[in-house]
């Protein structure tokens, strides 16, 4: 039985499906202080969510020295082999994907990582998942916040955007969607994420629903209305220094 209304479920993969951000700050802060720079809750907004060419730009200027695309491709290495190690699905992910399979509605993944790593996740923790499709950062000219991303998936589904919802954990995330046009469930993870008229908050992919995912399609639901959902930026006590 098919969702009625609902076209399309757009996830993001780092921080919503797979508890990866950790691992890439983690990566980020190894990198950074080999630019000697100490990593602090100041960078996050350039860290969590963002791209790795966006990652490696703001590594550059806040060190004062380094090359971006060698720091981006160091960056790339270092987050691959932790993501290889092994990437946890987040609390209630494979619910969710078994309720949106058994109600027939279609899913993809849409990442701000390289193909690289994208397809290390598929192929490790979320091997068993039937997206419809993945998107990586290399398959569109922009990646997050641009709305390249979430236009591009819905182009493939055949969808109108409107009839897609994204579900997104970061504020670069949610901006993407947004501006393609999409209504955005928001699980925030590491970032805060701001309210919107076209976002839904909930505190955990565990009390998401297909129902839930269709009533986005009607408006946000604003986050004072969703106690709890505030998230937590990394620091000492949520991102252990290695």
């Amino acid at each position: 039985m098919r969702v009625s209304g609902l076209a399309a479920v757009l996830f993001d993969m780092d921080g919503t499906l797979v508890d990866t951000e950790v691992l890439w700050w983690r990566s980020t802060e190894r990198i950074a202080r080999g630019l000697g720079h100490e990593l602090t809750d100041a960078d996050a907004p350039e860290v969590v969510g963002r791209a790795v060419e966006d990652t490696a730009a703001h590594l550059v200027r806040v060190s004062g020295g380094g090359d971006p695309s060698e720091v981006g491709r160091e960056l790339t290495a270092d987050f691959f082999r932790a993501v290889e190690a092994g990437a946890p699905m987040r609390p209630g992910a494979q619910r969710l994907l078994t309720a949106l399979e058994a109600h027939g509605v279609p899913f993809a993944l849409v990442s701000a990582s390289p193909r690289l790593v994208v397809d290390s996740v598929v192929g490790g923790s979320l091997a068993h998942v039937p997206f419809a499709f993945t998107l990586s950062a290399d398959d569109t000219d922009r990646t997050k916040p641009h709305p390249d991303p979430y236009r591009s998936a819905a182009e493939r589904f055949g969808a109108d955007v409107r009839d897609c919802v994204a579900v997104e954990d970061s504020p670069d995330g949610a901006a993407s969607a947004e501006a393609a046009g999409c209504r955005v469930l928001v699980v925030p993870s590491l970032l805060e994420v701001p309210p919107s008229p076209v976002r839904t908050f909930a505190r955990s992919l565990e009390e998401v629903t297909p129902e839930l995912l269709r009533s986005c399609l009607g408006g946000g639901v604003p986050r004072q209305d969703r106690p709890g959902s505030q998230a937590v930026r990394p620091s000492s006590s949520t991102t252990p220094s290695t």
